[in-house]
C-alpha cells in the first residue's frame, strides 16, 4: 500500500486551492451565514478529547443554535444518552466544530472554534422548551466558519424522498443492545417503549 506521509506529496495530487474554497472562509458570523444558521433544524458537534475525537448529533427547532453576537453561539444540550462525551471533551479541550444541515439544501456550513460549557441560571432559563430547561450550555467562540462544496449532498442525493431507506430494513436499537449485551437489555421491549418514553423525556 502506498500511503501519503506529507502535505507536500498531498499537494503534489490534489494541487493548490481555488479561490472560491478560501475567499468564503469568514472569522465571525456574517449576515447571510446568520441566515443558514438560523434556519437549521439539526447541526454535528465534533470535539476532541484524551480519548480520541467524537462526532454527535444535535437537533432541535430551527435556530436551535443561538447568535449571542458575530463571534458567539450559543448551543444548549437537550436530552441524550447521558453518555456526556461531547462535554466531557469540551472541559478537557475547547477545541469544536459544528456543521449545520438544513433538509432539502445541498449547502452545508461549518464553524470552527472553542468554547466551554455554562451553567449560569438566567442563560439556562433562556433555552427553556415546554418549561424544560438545558443542564448546561456550550458557548463558543468562532474563530471560522464557511459553506462546504455541496457534492456530497448532491452525490448521496439526501434529501429526495424517493431514497428514503425503510426502517423495517435495519437493525433496531432493541436487537443492537440485545446482541451487545447478550439479551441482557433492549429486546423487543426496549423498542416498543421507545416512542413513548422519547416524546415523554424530548426536552
Amino acid at each position: 500500500m502506498t500511503v501519503i506521509e506529507t502535505v507536500e506529496q498531498l499537494e503534489a495530487i490534489y494541487g493548490a486551492t481555488n479561490d472560491a474554497s478560501t475567499v468564503k472562509v469568514a472569522d465571525h458570523v456574517t449576515p447571510l451565514y446568520r441566515i443558514f444558521i438560523e434556519k437549521a433544524p439539526f447541526a454535528a458537534l465534533a470535539t476532541i478529547g484524551p480519548e480520541g475525537i467524537d462526532c454527535s448529533p444535535r437537533g432541535d427547532l430551527p435556530g436551535f443554535v443561538r447568535i449571542h453576537d458575530p463571534n458567539t453561539l450559543m448551543l444548549p444540550d437537550r436530552r441524550g444518552n447521558n453518555r456526556v462525551d461531547s462535554l466531557r471533551n469540551i472541559v478537557r479541550d475547547p477545541r469544536v466544530s459544528l456543521m449545520f444541515l438544513i433538509p432539502g439544501s445541498g449547502n452545508a456550513v461549518r464553524a470552527n472554534g472553542r468554547a466551554h460549557l455554562s451553567v449560569d441560571p438566567e442563560l439556562l432559563a433562556s433555552f427553556k422548551v415546554e418549561g424544560k430547561a438545558p443542564r448546561s450550555v456550550m458557548v463558543m467562540n468562532v474563530e471560522e466558519i464557511y459553506f462546504q462544496c455541496a457534492r456530497a449532498i448532491v452525490r448521496s442525493d439526501l434529501w429526495n424522498p424517493d431514497k428514503r431507506v425503510d426502517p423495517k430494513t435495519l437493525p433496531t436499537p432493541g436487537q443492537i443492545l440485545a446482541e451487545m449485551s447478550q439479551n441482557k437489555v433492549g429486546g423487543a421491549e426496549y423498542d416498543r417503549i421507545w416512542p413513548e418514553r422519547a416524546a415523554a423525556t424530548m426536552w
